[in-house]
């Protein structure tokens, strides 16, 4: 089984599993206390905040450990909104951050703040001057990933930090996509991580808050992790974190060089393999091991399932999975094809000939999920009929509404309409992708009796 889904959870590296048995053993007692067992634990515990400030660029006493990634960012951004609350309730975001940072927001929101997304273009990158644009008197703080999760796009986050610290406002900067592969650069306030993303074990965050920042930690009181993390500490699992942490830097330059080449050859062979795929995010900017296509006319969970049965785990963040009949946030943002969507996450040490072998898979496996929807062929036949047409696609979910769209485009004569019927959310995003792929005018929507009508003007 080749394991493409390391933007998820990327598996344990040697060393943390090594420090993490190592560490069961001399870790085990309450690091807060004087006897023998205590102290050695407190040096476990110290060293390994050491090890992650190195790795982070910041002082040990600015890092905390936390039980999750997540926990981290609520911790985070609670705790720097209550801090400076005198100063105003206005949060800022990007669109397509993580959704621990987009529900921390809903809650700040829903308690009466102030909240601005900023967007992004189709690679998934902000413009930094669309958050100077978004600053306010009242703005307490803002946010922006690293780098994207789904389609790995790099965020200018030293712009973002410029503008930032000129206004007066921190910057909390979720980098658990990015710490694998170095330090977070700019003069962020705030950075947070997650364990499970760089090899070390799942349930260990850092959060690191820089030195005169205003943070005002939430919830009940305790004496542990300066208050921010309150808990007895996971002792193993945080020095296994650590120890990946360091271990994952010093091999990060010669494996990142190793795995964009390998995404370089998915990126430009997966449109001369497969026809009708987009992909998607920044060709340049991104991470090294992530690529992520869309694929016209397929269903994303089927997709998913027949290369899972062929042998590959990968992520969609496609709206026809299991858990979403909406396409994701991040794609939604972009404004990107969504149907049969695949992120490819390649782990540190992926085998080339892995790569290769998904690459003879995948065209066979995308048409014959596209023959058992009945998608149209590449080449399809053009006709005409009357100049307008209606396609009903209500109740049917995607990709059935493009598929019948693509397969009556060609009924109505060059400047005649298709007018299709959905209540997909998806159709908002698909249509006018299957147009600028196709060659096709989408000449926008209008409200229908159920669900919404897209027009789509016939050009060639």
């Amino acid at each position: 089984m080749a394991y493409f889904d390391a933007a998820s959870a990327a598996p344990l590296h040697p060393v943390a599993r090594q420090a993490l048995l190592a560490s069961l053993d001399e870790g085990w007692a309450d690091p807060a206390r004087l006897y023998r067992e205590g102290r050695r634990a407190r040096l476990l515990l110290d060293a390994a905040r050491e090890a992650a400030a190195e790795c982070v660029g910041c002082r040990p006493d600015e890092l905390v450990f936390t039980p999750s990634g997540t926990r981290a960012v609520h911790s985070g951004a609670a705790g720097a909104l209550a801090g400076r609350r005198r100063v105003g309730r206005h949060l800022i975001v990007s669109a397509v951050e993580h959704s621990s940072v987009l529900h921390a927001a809903e809650v700040h929101e829903a308690d009466g703040g102030a909240l601005t997304q900023v967007g992004v273009d189709r690679t998934g990158a902000v413009d930094p001057a669309a958050y100077a644009a978004a600053l306010r008197e009242d703005t307490a703080l803002a946010c922006l990933q690293s780098a994207n999760h789904e389609v790995g796009t790099e965020q200018p986050v030293t712009a973002v930090a410029e503008v930032c610290r000129a206004a007066g406002v921190p910057l909390l900067v979720d980098a658990a996509q990015s710490l694998a592969w170095g330090r977070v650069e700019g003069g962020w306030s705030l950075l947070t991580g997650s364990a499970h993303k760089w090899g070390g074990p799942s349930g260990v965050g850092l959060l690191a808050v820089r030195k005169g920042v205003r943070f005002a930690p939430q919830g009940p009181g305790d004496e542990r992790e300066s208050g921010r993390a309150p808990g007895f500490e996971n002792l193993p699992a945080i020095v296994a974190a650590a120890a990946s942490l360091r271990a994952v830097r010093a091999e990060a330059a010669a494996e990142a060089a190793r795995l964009r080449e390998l995404t370089e050859r998915i990126r430009a062979r997966v449109p001369a393999l497969v026809p009708d795929v987009e992909v998607v995010g920044d060709p340049a900017r991104r991470l090294p091991g992530v690529v992520t296509f869309s694929c016209l006319y397929v269903d994303g969970e089927t997709l998913l399932h027949e290369l899972d049965r062929a042998g590959f785990s990968v992520s969609s963040g496609s709206s026809c999975t299991s858990s979403t009949l909406t396409p994701s946030h991040v794609l939604r943002a972009m404004g990107v094809l969504s149907e049969g969507n695949v992120r490819v996450s390649l782990p540190p040490g992926v085998r080339a000939e892995d790569v290769e072998r998904f690459l003879e898979v995948l065209p066979g496996t995308v048409a014959a999920v596209r023959e058992k929807l009945g998608a149209p062929a590449a080449t399809e036949t053009v006709r005409t009929a009357g100049p307008d047409l209606v396609v009903d696609a209500l109740g049917r979910r995607c990709p059935i509404p493009v598929i019948e769209l693509a397969k009556v485009i060609g009924d109505v004569p060059v400047g005649g309409t298709v007018r299709v019927l959905s209540d997909d959310e998806a159709a908002r995003l698909d249509i006018p992708a299957w147009c600028e792929m196709r060659g096709q005018e989408y000449a926008g929507e209008e409200p229908a009796e159920k669900g919404t009508a897209y027009l789509i003007r016939r050009t060639s």
